[in-house]
This record gives structure tokens, C-alpha cells and sequence, in this order.
């Protein structure tokens, strides 16, 4: 998925070659909010004001923007990687879910610092 990003809001990007516009929609938050554009240009800027107008909209009617997340998540994984993963817990003298979420953690903290 093509992404755009602005004020730490992520945009999802798509093409529709039959209507010939670049389209989206703002992840991750209370809401469905979609913008298009005839040009990567246009795009950029329906985002921005797409953002900008959701956040003035959630501060004038008093709501949190972004969603919320429980921190649970349930992964699904072939056994053999499953396995792995519980040795390689093991060795580090770690629960297999500690593991997994300092793994996650750090892959995440990695990307964020791109």
C-alpha cells in the first residue's frame, strides 16, 4: 500500500485508472475521512486539508482523533516460525510474548526513526 504522511497522520494512496484520480483516506482514526486529487499535487494538498479539517472537527466537538487500541493482538504464524520463536524465547530466558513484543517494539521504534 502507497502511504502518505502529514502531522504523524498515515494516508492510504490508490489510483483509479477508470475515474483517473488519485484517492485516500486518513488511517487510523475515529472516522472515515477520504480525499482525491487529479495529481500527486492535488492529492498532497486534499490530504493535508483533509487533516487539518478532521482535527479541527474533532477539537470543536471535543473527541479524541485517533483510535484506540487495546494492546492486545492476537498473531498467527506457521508452527515451525512458532517453534523458533519459543527456542529462541527460551534461550534469552524470555516468554515467548515478551519475545515477540520486544521484537515488535524494536522493529517499530526503527521504522519511526526512518
Amino acid at each position: 500500500m502507497n502511504t502518505m504522511t502529514y502531522k504523524g497522520y498515515l494516508g492510504s494512496v490508490a489510483y483509479s485508472e477508470k475515474d483517473n484520480v488519485f484517492f485516500g483516506k486518513i488511517e487510523g482514526i475515529n472516522g472515515l475521512v477520504n480525499f482525491e486529487g487529479e495529481s500527486i499535487k492535488e492529492l498532497t494538498e486534499a490530504f493535508h486539508e483533509a487533516v487539518d479539517d478532521y482535527l479541527a472537527y474533532c477539537k470543536d466537538e471535543g473527541i479524541e482523533p485517533e483510535k484506540s487500541y487495546t494492546g492486545v493482538l492476537n498473531v498467527r504464524l506457521k508452527p515451525a516460525v512458532h517453534r523458533q520463536i519459543a527456542m529462541l524465547a527460551k534461550q534469552a530466558g524470555m516468554t515467548i510474548n515478551s519475545y515477540i513484543k520486544e521484537a515488535l517494539e524494536e522493529k517499530a521504534e526503527a521504522a519511526l526513526a526512518l
